[in-house]
């Protein structure tokens, strides 16, 4: 089950008004007061979302509070629940498989279970009216440099390619939050919250994958420093 876990301005960005009365898939009454005390569950994913207003369009910005990976979608349609859904699973999956293809870690990867596993996780959605005071201060960050970037191309991203060229881009970011004592990066994180939960691949196979990760990113550092030589 996908939890949105929605901000004061994301919940009024999912409601609509018909008629005089408040229509919003946003339950303002969460089981727990923050996220971490819901009841575990399998395949249950935590996001925490938030929506500003960018050149006169609507952008979510959503965050994975367990791994801080972050996804924006700029020119967001208001209300329109169905379409953030599609958007949103469709996004999430594009980056975890480029991440895996840029980095060879198919052989850790077990497509039949994943494809499973992701559908289950993807067909069930709740809206709750919750912050995380440690998500949010990532994602006012990364919302500063997307309005950033965006005042400079004088335009939001054309389309899911260039949205998920910058999702990249802050995923490979270093991140410091309660729980690790180091700084640490999200597209790694997720990759390897992925593994286990969607390939189900034990600590062993996993510790391997993070390590050809960042094998392959050195060799990738390393022609970069010597193409610059040249």
């Amino acid at each position: 089950m996908l939890i949105f876990n929605c901000t004061e301005a994301a919940s009024q960005f999912f409601s609509r008004v018909q008629k005089g009365k408040t229509i919003t898939p946003v339950d303002f009454n969460p089981p727990s007061p923050t996220p971490e005390e819901d009841e575990p569950a399998d395949l249950t994913e935590q996001w925490l979302v938030h929506a500003i207003t960018v050149q006169r369009k609507h952008v979510l910005f959503v965050m994975h509070i367990k791994t801080r990976y972050c996804m924006i979608f700029a020119d967001a349609k208001k209300a329109d629940v169905a379409g953030f859904i599609q958007r949103f699973s469709e996004r999430w999956l594009y980056g975890l498989m480029r991440h895996a293809t840029q980095n060879d870690l198919f052989q850790w990867i077990d497509g039949d279970l994943m494809e499973q596993r992701y559908e289950q996780a993807c067909s069930e959605y709740v809206f709750y009216k919750r912050r995380h005071r440690g998500a949010q201060k990532h994602i006012d960050e990364v919302s500063w440099i997307f309005q950033s970037y965006a005042a400079e191309w004088g335009s939001l991203p054309a389309d899911e390619y260039e949205a998920g060229r910058f999702d990249a881009r802050r995923n490979d970011t270093p991140r410091l939050s309660k729980g690790h004592k180091d700084y640490y990066w999200p597209d790694e994180e997720m990759i390897a919250h992925w593994l286990r939960t969607y390939s189900a691949q034990d600590e062993q196979s996993v510790q391997a994958a993070r390590d050809r990760r960042n094998a392959v990113k050195r060799e990738i550092g390393q022609l970069e420093s010597r193409l610059a030589q040249q």
